[in-house]
């Protein structure tokens, strides 16, 4: 499939970027984690598992970056389904210039994604670290 091999390189550098700003906030950082099956039977794996060490609070990622304009987006809607059948609570962290206004207003209406530039202080939130000023 062309492109294939560029796109999942971009995805897993994306994936670990998000992972760094994690482990900057002293959050454990888990990749990969497989927690059952799909609705249409393939495993399930969590791309992030960040767990807050005191509290043992955690969350789920699903980290995804788009380059350029593509049907990869389409895919999203069912992503943001799939979470709500994780054991824990779960987001999607995005970013890319390939997505098109119409996924990210999508994207930010759900509740449920964060583009990049805004997770640090979505972070800080839900795990109740110090905000920055």
């Amino acid at each position: 499939m062309p492109g294939r091999s560029r796109s999942t390189s971009a995805g897993t550098q994306f994936r670990d970027r998000v992972a760094a700003l994690a482990e900057d906030l002293h959050l454990v950082v888990d990749k990969e984690v497989e927690v059952g099956r799909r609705l249409w039977g393939s495993k399930r794996r969590i791309d992030l598992i960040l767990t807050e060490p005191e509290s043992g609070q955690r969350l789920g990622i699903e980290c995804k970056f788009q380059k350029s304009a593509g049907t990869a987006q389409e895919k999203l809607p069912a992503v943001i389904a799939d979470i709500e059948s994780w054991p824990i609570d779960g987001i999607v962290a995005y970013d890319g210039p390939g997505f098109t206004p119409n996924m990210r207003a999508y994207l930010d209406s759900t509740g449920k994604a964060i583009e990049f530039p805004h997770l640090e202080s979505w972070l800080r939130l839900y795990f109740g670290l110090e905000l920055r000023r």
